[in-house]
């Protein structure tokens, strides 16, 4: 009987993983199983592009149809699996099939944090995850339409970003003191709430939604501090968690996500793990981490792939990521946790800037607002855990070439 390699999710990893493969020298079955109707996509234009109806599903596959069928990748979609079965080496699925496989990979990936509160299953109310979120999400979009985006992190300011070059007049409710708390510099959520403003989006920050109001579909969203704000759309965007039940049931070390080594081995020689779903521990800040990310996905479905054919190449990645919203474009170098020093290059006013964050004089995260250059010598530098004089990055005479000169 030919080996198999399974492959459980239809992600971003998935793809890189399952073409990786064939590049590695694996000649023999791999089998994706996702559980949408649709083969591997990406994420990131769910918010922008396909939601503003600039692209189409087929636009945003990872890889056209034809790639699996000359590479002889099965696909099987729209099926769950329900259990991982070691002993034996099975998986089962919830139609009742029952598959072997001789190397197994995890890319389940992750989902929407849902929230409970009163009114959340009003028709209107929608998640921001998948296609057929977006497709849902569509239905309610209309020109002078009330929009509430709960959740002031990216996903929510990308949406609303986009439902408002759209005519919805919208408004975002953040718990937090600002947008992007999380994440970013103070400087850097008092710029996006002011372009935001500046766009005609309404941003109440320090505010608990409490309840969602209506009769059938909803039409208000109600505050803890008794304030209500009419609504026709609502878009909640709190967060994701990952999808890690199934290694957990299986037996397999999770924590924050399947735990996996620098190979994205885990403790089963026969189960790797790859992109949102897995915990790997991060050389560069010196801590276990998992990363919620497109590159993250790509660059562990080559480790995991390679692992899968006794190669191994370890993973010791930059954290990097991005975020456009209307004509900006953020690119995120590294990760600020611990930063001792924010410094400001650009005028924030022009809509193009860089935060340079440095720990102990090392530079260790930038974001970078309309800042290719400045993005690109920053992931350099994070890198190289480069030591950099403030006053040259804030310089904007000098290039950043010359920084480390």
């Amino acid at each position: 009987m030919p080996k198999i390699c399974i492959i459980i999710g239809a992600s971003h990893a998935a793809a890189q993983l399952a073409t990786s493969l064939r590049q590695e020298g694996w000649n023999e079955r791999i089998l994706i199983i996702g559980d949408e109707p649709f083969a591997p996509y990406q994420r990131p234009p769910l918010s922008k592009a396909l939601l503003s109806g600039e692209k189409t599903v087929t636009d945003i596959l990872i890889r056209p149809l034809a790639v699996y069928n000359n590479n002889d990748i099965e696909l099987k979609l729209g099926v769950v699996v329900e259990a991982i079965n070691r002993s034996d080496k099975t998986i089962a699925l919830t139609n009742g099939e029952v598959l072997h496989y001789d190397k197994l990979a995890l890319c389940t990936g992750s989902r929407v944090r849902t929230v409970s509160l009163p009114g959340v299953n009003l028709t209107g109310i929608h998640y921001l995850r998948s296609i057929t979120d977006v497709e849902k999400i569509k239905h309610n979009i209309g020109k002078g339409k009330r929009a509430v985006i709960v959740g002031g992190g990216y996903i929510g300011l990308e949406t609303a970003a986009v439902l408002t070059a759209l005519g919805l007049k919208v408004t975002v409710l953040e718990m937090a003191p600002r947008v992007l708390a999380r994440v970013a510099a103070p400087e850097l959520s008092e710029f996006f709430a002011k372009v935001h403003a500046e766009e005609g989006v309404t941003i109440k920050t320090g505010v608990t939604v409490s309840s969602f109001e209506g009769q059938g579909h909803v039409t208000r969203v109600t505050c803890a501090d008794g304030n209500y704000f009419h609504a026709d759309l609502v878009v909640i965007g709190v967060g994701i968690v990952p999808n890690a039940e199934l290694a957990l049931a299986a037996g397999l070390d999770v924590e924050n996500g399947v735990i996996v080594d620098e190979f994205c081995r885990t403790a089963d020689p026969d189960i790797v793990a790859a992109g949102d779903c897995s915990n790997q521990f991060n050389t560069l800040y010196d801590q276990r981490l998992r990363l919620e990310s497109v590159p993250n996905a790509t660059g562990q479905g080559k480790t995991a792939a390679a692992a899968i054919c006794g190669i191994e190449l370890p993973y010791h990645p930059l954290p990097w990521f991005w975020s456009d919203q209307y004509e900006l474009k953020l690119q995120i170098a590294g990760l600020n946790q611990g930063c001792d020093r924010v410094v400001i290059r650009g005028d924030r006013n022009k809509r193009s800037f860089a935060a340079f964050y440095l720990k102990k004089g090392k530079l260790i995260s930038a974001d970078c607002i309309n800042r290719p250059l400045e993005f690109m010598a920053s992931k350099r530098l994070i890198v190289e855990k480069a030591f950099i004089d403030p006053i040259r990055l804030e310089d904007e005479a000098t290039t950043p070439k010359e920084w480390t000169d």
